[in-house]
């Protein structure tokens, strides 16, 4: 019965870690989100040149960020600029990046 029980134990730790390991780190994130500023970051969230609407990344949720970030990456969703800064990330840099945003005050 002992080895049972520690053996759940292990179990659940493990699932437990792995659990917040695949959410990611904000800090991470952080620090791998400078160059989305640079579109992302603009006031009026508009982008200078072409002159088209870009997207409030803060505040957005964990799961959507994963998603898009992911189809940038394996070509599904289509544009340029995403579609080379996808091809760049890790999934645990994804993971980071959608952490890091979605912890961000919509208000900001």
């Amino acid at each position: 019965m002992t080895r049972a029980l520690l053996f759940a134990v292990a179990l659940f730790s493990a699932t437990t870690a792995h659990a917040d390991d695949a959410k990611g780190d904000p800090a991470e994130g952080k620090i791998k989100t400078y160059t989305c500023t640079g579109c992302h970051g603009i006031t009026g969230w508009r982008n200078a040149y072409p002159n088209y609407h870009v997207p409030r990344i803060a505040g957005q949720h964990y799961e959507y960020v994963v998603a898009a970030l992911t189809e940038y990456k394996t070509g599904n969703r289509t544009h340029p600029t995403m579609r080379a800064q996808g091809e760049s990330l890790s999934d645990a840099d994804i993971r980071d990046i959608a952490a890091y945003l979605s912890s961000l005050n919509t208000a900001e």
